[in-house]
């Protein structure tokens, strides 16, 4: 077993932070050459959004983020292995992307390196066949997505580059092959050495060792290297590079070594410094986010938090937020330190190591130095930073300064400018729900009083605040403070925050988190029967995985799937046991019906009225089995009553109030997760679901 280094917390969440500025950094001008980028923009030594006339967002959804920590969601889907194969996380794909929605660039069928293999696999071919030179093509194989999914492998391998290498090359090996592989493994064997080297040229050595010497990538890095103890500047390193490395010269429509090129040279010029290095890798141009995303990670690894602090403030714009739309609805609303547990836990579970829980698993903990966790002040007399100390359950604190008044908050789903985000759509459920109740813990340093508040859109799409009760809290007092959050009427909860009044002061807030099953409706809003001309967000809090999802009509639910399966998906995996009831009106249609501890599109348990007249419970895990079946009379236009029943691993299924199946999944069970409408091939529709906790209504031994 490989010693961890004392500090690993804290370099995967200054690698996950390096990541994410580095791919903000780049986005706005990704494609850009380099005599564009200097003629507009000169050298980049700062984010540039608010230079560039349309003024984009900075926080943004992004195929490199969204791959890099979803497909490694596989260790955690198989349980830790070591000897985890490139079948899995083929499998992690087709569970978590959503076709032509999430995740990849849906460029199209031998276009897109990407979309070519997600087709393979949805055909059954399986890795690595799915992404092979043999089957696709040189020039396909060896484009760049397969080096920018790749940081997670090594930041779950800390100082075992060997390890890194290996996981690289099968996650690689679902869509590339080639010098792509190669690339990644380079990429993947540094960043998994920098936990416990410094030497920028060790690295390098240790990174090429893994890949044989006649490749087109050992060449490059063994050029660059020359040229760069030549003695010539970043700008004639640059121009050699793309001499005899350019895009001319490999083809396609972002190759990857051109652009593994240019990480090496901004790693060597950059001398290991975050900004300088990000200044070459940014202003040399070709595929910016990328390049940047992948060194910053890197070097994030490498110099710790001290990356971030040499001149430049990259943290605070960023608040640590970041989204990874899947069909794993409730894991889109998002931030590094999450990310960062979430990494840690799978590597210490790597060695056998148990998992940690900072704060009794707080959601918003701020144990990571400088951690903010997507908060932020309203009012400008209020300031917030993260300090050592007044903390109860940890070591870390929020100090909130405000003066009279003050409020902050942090977001639970899609804010109103994101909904029509330009590039990689943000498709995400609300994290936070009526029925669940939140708890926060505080400090406060004089008598101020303070209580809980959410902001909710309403059924004109518009934001409105409802309050918790306000509590008085004396100097020195620490308090957790308990709130049930009220009935939205389904509507999706936006923001949650704390608002505080007294004389100046600070408020130290050590966590807060949120506990329970949802109690909700979920349907079209209260109010808005025009449904020529609906509210539309509610619709949002889905994630939509269905062919057509028609939404004119007097049922809210107009389902239809033309192939395959299809679900619309809502929930997190923080939902464990509940009962789920929708109506449901049958139409043609194979099968149809809700599922229940949703986890993606191929991980669920689903309760369906199949064709030929017959209801079924369904367990999809690794491929679909079923768990009960039996002779049940439907029929087209008639409408059912279905009810699941779920508590840890035991599931009852109802049709208009009789039971239908009592069973005990044994084998592997599914033991959280959200919900869905499910369709397989047809049309189903539907005016409303419900979900509330679980009460088991019968007793267990019931035959």
């Amino acid at each position: 077993m490989k010693k961890f280094p004392e500090d690993y917390t804290e370099r995967v969440y200054s690698g996950i932070l390096g990541k994410v500025i580095g791919v903000y950094l780049g986005r706005p001008f990704e494609g850009w050459t380099y005599d564009r980028i200097m003629d507009e923009l000169g050298e980049i030594d700062y984010y540039v959004n608010d230079r560039l006339s349309s003024n984009p967002p900075l926080v943004v959804t992004d195929d490199d983020i969204t791959g890099t920590f979803t497909f490694l969601r596989a260790l955690e889907d198989y349980r830790g292995r070591q000897d985890i194969t490139a079948v899995h996380i083929g499998k992690c794909w087709l569970n978590y992307i959503i076709e032509n929605r999430t995740i990849l660039w849906w460029g199209g069928f031998g276009n897109s390196t990407e979309h070519t293999a997600y087709i393979r696999l949805k055909n059954g071919t399986k890795p690595p066949a799915s992404g092979a030179v043999a089957l696709n093509g040189k020039v396909i194989a060896e484009q760049i997505g397969a080096q920018i999914f790749i940081d997670g492998w090594a930041l779950v391998a800390p100082g075992n580059p060997e390890l890194a290498v290996k996981l690289a090359g099968k996650a690689a090996s679902v869509s590339h092959d080639g010098e792509a592989i190669f690339a990644s493994q380079v990429l993947a064997a540094m960043e998994a050495q920098a936990f416990v080297e410094q030497d920028i040229n060790k690295l390098l050595d240790i990174g090429i060792s893994f890949i044989p010497k006649d490749t087109v990538i050992y060449r490059m890095i063994a050029d660059i290297r020359e040229w760069h103890a030549s003695g010539f500047d970043w700008h004639n390193g640059r121009e050699k590079l793309a001499g005899v490395y350019n895009y001319e010269n490999y083809g396609g429509n972002c190759h990857i070594v051109p652009n593994h090129g240019l990480i090496i040279l901004g790693l060597l010029y950059g001398e290991g410094n975050f900004n300088k290095s990000m200044l070459v890798v940014n202003t040399a141009g070709w595929d910016t986010d990328c390049n940047s995303g992948n060194l910053g990670c890197l070097l994030g690894i490498r110099n710790g938090l001290a990356a971030f602090e040499n001149g430049k403030d990259w943290r605070s714009p960023l608040a640590d937020r970041l989204y990874l739309p899947s069909a794993d609805s409730g894991r889109s609303i998002t931030d590094a330190v999450i990310e960062t547990y979430h990494i840690v836990n799978m590597g210490r579970v790597l060695v056998g190591k148990e998992p940690i829980a900072p704060k009794d698993n707080a959601r918003f903990n701020f144990e990571l130095p400088g951690s903010v966790q997507g908060y932020h002040a309203i009012e400008e007399t209020t300031t917030l930073q993260n300090l050592l100390g007044n903390s109860k359950k940890g070591k870390r604190s929020l100090a909130i300064c405000f003066i009279k008044r003050g409020s902050v908050l942090t977001p639970t789903f899609i804010l109103p400018d994101e909904f029509r985000m330009e590039g990689y759509e943000l498709l995400a459920s609300p994290t936070l729900y009526s029925g669940q109740t939140v708890l926060a813990g505080v400090t406060v340093d004089q008598e101020i009083s303070i209580r809980l508040f959410i902001n909710v859109y309403n059924n004109q799409d518009v934001l409105e605040k409802k309050n918790g009760t306000k509590i008085q809290i004396e100097a020195g007092e620490y308090t957790e403070i308990k709130w049930v959050i009220p009935d939205t009427f389904g509507q999706p909860i936006a923001e949650i925050g704390l608002e505080f009044e007294g004389d100046s002061g600070t408020v130290f807030l050590d966590f807060l988190t949120w506990t329970g099953e949802p109690e909700i409706i979920l349907s079209r809003p209260l109010g808005s029967e025009n449904f020529q001309n609906p509210p539309l967000i509610w619709r949002y809090a889905w994630v939509n995985g269905m062919d057509i999802w028609d939404q004119c009509w007097p049922e809210p639910y107009r389902l239809i799937q033309n192939k395959g399966c299809g679900l619309i998906i809502q929930g997190t995996r923080e939902w464990k046991n509940y009962e789920v009831e929708a109506d449901i009106t049958p139409w043609l249609m194979h099968a149809g019906g809700i599922a229940a501890h949703v986890q993606g599109m191929q991980r669920f348990y689903a309760f369906q009225l199949v064709k030929g007249n017959k209801i079924r419970l369904l367990k999809a895990l690794d491929g679909d089995r079923i768990l009960a079946e039996k002779e049940f009379e439907w029929s087209v236009n008639n409408t059912y009553q279905l009810r699941m029943i779920i508590f840890q691993n035991r599931i009852q299924a109802w049709v208009d109030d009789q039971l239908q199946f009592q069973v005990e999944d044994e084998e592997n069970p599914i033991n959280c997760g959200g919900v869905a409408y499910i369709v397989n091939q047809g049309h189903l529709s539907s005016q409303a679901m419900s979900v509330k906790p679980a009460k088991w209504s019968i007793d267990h031994n019931h035959q």
